[in-house]
C-alpha cells in the first residue's frame, strides 16, 4: 500500500502550516488539532481498503495468436465487495508484446462486473505467456492505492504470420489469384496429367484436340491437363545466426517462414506433399505431408522454430536429407547467401542435385540495397558504398556458380519473397521439371 498523490498534497499542505505556526505560537494547537485528524483519516482510510476484496479477473484469450498481428484479449473484472472500485488494471502481457490501450482505468460498482477488450501485438513466435494482472486499486477517499496480482498466468501459442496464406485462400476462391501477385504460367512440355474432356474453347492448340471424341459427338472436343500431382516438395531452412538479421520487425527467418506457409497451402492444394528440415543449430525433422488439413501440421511443426548463434553446416544438411528423403523432390534450400559460403556450398548442393531438384532461395538484405542506392556524400559513404558492391558482387558470383552446374536460385528482398518463391514453384511445376 503507498500513499496518492492526494494524500502526499494533504501532509505538504500540513508542513507549511507548521512554517507558519512556528512564526505565529498561537496557531500551534490548529496545527496540531490538523495534523491529528489528517493522520486519523488517512489510518481509517488505509485500514477499510485493506479490508476490501481483492477483484476477481477472469482472462480471455484468442485460440493462438499470428506474429505481428493484433490480436483481441478480454478482461473480465468482477468485485465481490459493498463498495464501488476505482481501479487501474495493467494486463501481464508477454514481454516485447504491444498492448497500446493499456493500462485501463475506471470505476466498478459494487458488486458488479466491467468487461475489457484490448489488442495485444506480439512480435515472437513461440510460446508466449500472459502473466498476472497488475491491479492498482484506489482507497474510499483516495489517499491510498493498493497494489497486487489477480488472475492466473495463461500460455498460448504464437504462430508464423499465416495472414498472406489466408488471404491467397480467399482470392483462389473468388478466382483472382493475380491481385496478389501468384501468376500460373503455361508451358510447353509433358507436365500435365490428362485430367478431363471438354468442348473445344477459342485458343486450345489443335494438339489438345482429341479426335476420337470430336467424331462421336461431332463436334470439337478438348483434353484438359492438370499439373502432375503427388509430388514432393521439402524446405531445407537455415536456423543459424546469419537468419537473425533484422528486416523490417521481423528477423530474415521470420519472412521465410511465412513463404514456407504460402508455399506450402499452394503445394498441398495442388496435391504435393510437404516436408521441412531445420539446419544451423537446430536438427528438427517433418517427413512430407499430404492434404489441406496438413496445414495445421505445418503450423504446429514450425511455429516454435528459433534462430541460434551456431554457424550453418550446409555439408551436415545435406547429408541428413539425403539419408531420410528417398524419393525425389524439389528440395528448396532457405537462406541468406554469403560470398564466404561457395567453398561449402556449392559441393554440397551439387551432390543434392544428384538425388533431387534443387533451388537455393536467399534472402537479399534491405540494409546492403539501402546501402547501394543511398547518395554519396562523404568518405565514410563511400566506403559503405564499395563494401555493398562487393558483398553483392560475391553473392552473385555464387549464384552464377550454382546456375552453372543446374541448380535453381532464386535472390530477392524478404518482402518480395513469399510471392517469388510460389511463383517459381508454380513454374517448375508447368515446366514438368519435377
Amino acid at each position: 500500500m503507498s500513499p496518492t498523490g492526494r494524500m502526499l498534497w494533504m501532509v505538504v499542505a500540513w508542513a507549511l502550516f507548521g512554517l507558519a505556526a512556528s512564526l505565529w505560537p498561537e496557531l500551534g494547537t490548529v496545527w496540531w488539532l490538523g495534523g491529528a485528524i489528517i493522520a486519523g483519516v488517512a489510518l481509517v482510510d488505509a485500514v477499510i481498503l485493506a479490508g476490501l476484496g481483492r477483484m476477481v479477473i477472469e482472462r480471455r484469450l484468442p485460440g493462438r495468436f499470428a506474429v505481428g498481428e493484433g490480436a483481441d484479449v478480454r478482461l473480465t473484472i468482477h468485485n465481490p465487495g459493498k463498495a464501488p472500485a476505482k481501479v487501474e488494471i495493467f494486463d501481464g502481457v508477454p514481454a516485447g508484446a504491444e498492448a497500446e490501450s493499456m493500462p485501463w482505468s475506471g470505476t466498478i460498482a459494487a458488486s458488479g462486473k466491467a468487461r475489457v477488450t484490448h489488442a495485444v501485438r506480439i512480435i515472437e513466435r513461440g510460446i508466449a505467456t500472459f502473466g498476472q494482472v497488475h491491479v492498482r486499486r484506489h482507497s474510499l477517499l483516495g489517499l491510498w492505492v493498493r497494489k497486487y496480482l489477480a488472475g492466473a498466468a495463461e500460455e498460448v501459442k504464437v504462430y508464423p504470420d499465416y495472414e498472406p496464406v489466408l488471404r491467397f485462400a480467399l482470392l483462389t476462391m473468388q478466382h483472382r489469384q493475380e491481385q496478389m501477385g501468384i501468376v500460373r504460367k503455361s508451358f510447353s512440355g509433358s507436365s500435365r496429367d490428362f485430367h478431363q474432356l471438354r468442348e473445344y474453347r477459342e485458343g486450345d492448340a489443335l494438339s489438345q484436340i482429341d479426335w476420337k471424341a470430336t467424331s462421336r459427338r461431332a463436334t470439337l472436343i478438348s483434353r484438359e491437363f492438370q499439373e502432375q500431382r503427388n509430388q514432393n516438395i521439402v524446405f531445407l531452412t537455415d536456423t543459424g545466426r546469419r537468419m537473425r538479421a533484422m528486416d523490417g520487425e521481423l528477423p530474415q527467418f521470420d519472412h521465410c517462414l511465412n513463404a514456407m506457409l504460402l508455399v506450402s497451402y499452394v503445394a498441398l492444394r495442388q496435391g504435393d506433399q510437404v516436408g521441412v528440415q531445420a539446419f544451423g543449430g537446430t536438427n528438427r525433422w517433418l517427413p512430407p505431408v499430404k492434404g489441406s488439413h496438413s496445414m495445421a501440421v505445418l503450423l504446429n511443426h514450425l511455429f516454435d522454430y528459433r534462430t541460434t548463434p551456431e554457424p550453418s553446416d550446409f555439408a551436415a544438411a545435406v547429408e541428413r536429407l539425403i539419408a531420410r528423403q528417398k524419393r525425389r523432390a524439389l528440395v528448396v534450400v532457405m537462406t541468406n547467401l554469403r560470398g564466404e559460403d561457395a567453398s561449402e556450398l556449392v559441393p554440397a548442393l551439387r551432390l543434392l542435385r544428384s538425388k533431387h531438384l534443387v533451388m537455393l532461395a536467399s534472402l537479399r538484405e534491405r540494409s546492403v540495397e539501402t546501402a547501394r542506392t543511398k547518395p554519396v556524400e562523404g568518405f565514410s559513404d563511400a566506403l559503405r558504398f564499395a563494401a555493398a558492391e562487393r558483398y553483392d558482387a560475391e553473392r552473385a558470383e555464387v549464384l552464377a556458380t550454382l546456375r552453372g552446374f543446374g541448380i535453381l536460385t532464386l535472390d530477392v528482398p524478404a518482402q518480395e519473397f513469399p510471392v517469388a518463391l510460389a511463383n517459381r514453384y508454380l513454374d517448375i511445376k508447368a515446366a514438368g521439371r519435377l
